[in-house]
């Protein structure tokens, strides 16, 4: 359902701003001339203790509230800590949900994942996929607390009339991104990887598998704007998905990554390593009939986060 809701004059909280997506979510917010963009750093705020968030936003008093705030990480974090993935995702995003209603909020917006979808969902994946069938097992205690969290914005909507609502962003890469080997995504991993092999004189590089999985993208600097433009537009029980409506093999997204970086575009496939799953694009039909779209080509987008990784090799999380 269509809405009009200004950011301007509102004190506006992003929790999780020193995330990639909240961080964005907050530089794109500078643009709204908002009365106050509020933040706090987990020093300041345990956001998994209840009375700590119920006393920070009861003081703070924000007009509106952008959920980015999470425990992430790969599927070896997930597997190995799946009790602390579920608890403190949910703590995280209750403590914030309950206590924005508490005080009055006027508009929240939760930020879930595309991994709420069941791993066999139809491609590509409508926003009715979901609860339709057995999640990824490999990442599913951060998936229901995910799912958990796009619940009680709705159930809050239902029993308070609260103007709470969730979006679903897709794969998303760019600045501040995790460019550790070991825990990081596919694009923030080939550009690590890229120039590791450019400055030591190599031509190419080595990807898991055949190459042929298919795979969407999303920069996150569109990411924030598209939470912009739903904070802004949108007010609904039915979460959003958000994503660039297109997707690539690994294989060539691995070649446009060594186009920027100056390598020979052939590819060196490890074929005794997993393919996983052949394809994963969500659909985008929701909110492009919502009327956002993406800006940033994925060659741009590589660009922006290729050269933002030379210029903070030593501040990147590596």
């Amino acid at each position: 359902m269509q809405s009009s809701y200004s950011l301007e004059g509102k004190r506006v909280y992003v929790a999780g701003h020193r995330g990639m997506v909240g961080a964005a979510i907050a530089d794109r917010l500078a643009q709204e001339n908002c009365a106050a963009i509020l933040t706090a750093t987990r020093d300041q705020l345990d956001l998994t203790r209840q009375s700590a968030v119920e006393e920070w936003m009861a003081r703070e008093k924000p007009d509106a509230v952008f959920v980015a705030a999470a425990k992430v990480g790969g599927i070896l974090a997930n597997d190995t800590y799946p009790a602390e993935f579920l608890y403190e995702n949910l703590m995280i995003e209750a403590n914030i949900i309950h206590a924005a209603h508490a005080v009055g909020v006027e508009k929240l917006l939760f930020l879930g994942s595309s991994c709420i979808y069941p791993k066999f969902a139809p491609q590509p994946i409508p926003e009715d996929a979901l609860l339709t069938g057995a999640l990824e097992p490999t990442n599913e205690w951060y998936a229901i607390a995910k799912i958990a969290g796009i619940k009680l914005c709705q159930a809050y909507r239902r029993q308070y009339g609260d103007d709470y609502i969730s979006a679903m962003p897709t794969n998303l890469y760019g600045a501040r991104d995790n460019f550790d080997l070991q825990n990081s995504h596919v694009i923030p991993a080939l550009i690590r990887k890229a120039v590791a092999a450019k400055e030591a004189g190599e031509e190419t590089i080595e990807i898991w598998g055949s190459g042929s999985p298919r795979r969407e993208f999303l920069d996150v600097r569109d990411c924030a704007d598209a939470m912009i433009f739903l904070m802004k537009t949108y007010s609904d029980d039915e979460h959003v998905n958000v994503g660039s409506g297109d997707d690539v093999t690994i294989a060539e997204l691995a070649g446009k990554v060594c186009a920027i970086a100056g390598l020979s575009s052939e590819i060196r496939l490890d074929r005794t390593k997993p393919d996983g799953t052949p394809r994963k694009l969500m659909s985008a039909d929701k909110i492009r009939a919502l009327g956002w779209s993406p800006k940033i080509t994925l060659e741009q987008g590589l660009k922006d986060a290729f050269d933002w990784y030379l210029a903070n090799r030593s501040q990147a999380r590596s």
